[in-house]
């Protein structure tokens, strides 16, 4: 074997470690990627629950809510009954 090719080998096997070692950053950095996009899907979901919640309140008309004269004179729809005065 001569020089030369020892030499030539030697580079080969340098790129191929320096490429590999780019493809292992590139894994990492992708994961990292992943775990932030997900962490993001997760806070617009939640904010989008929370605005609409929020609209719904805001949309809400007032009319849909009894007067307070009419609270007072409307008889309860259901009474609570205790189990242990049912029993006796």
């Amino acid at each position: 074997m001569s020089v030369g090719a020892t030499g030539e080998s030697m580079l080969l096997w340098l790129l191929s470690g320096v490429a590999a070692a780019l493809a292992l950053l590139a894994v990492i950095r992708v994961g990292r990627l992943a775990r932030r996009l997900q962490r993001m899907s997760q806070s617009y979901w939640e904010l989008r629950y929370e605005h609409d919640q929020l609209r719904s309140r805001v949309e809400r008309p007032a009319a849909a809510e009894p007067h307070e004269d009419l609270r007072e004179t409307s008889p309860p729809a259901s009474t609570f009954v205790p189990l242990s005065s049912i029993r006796r």
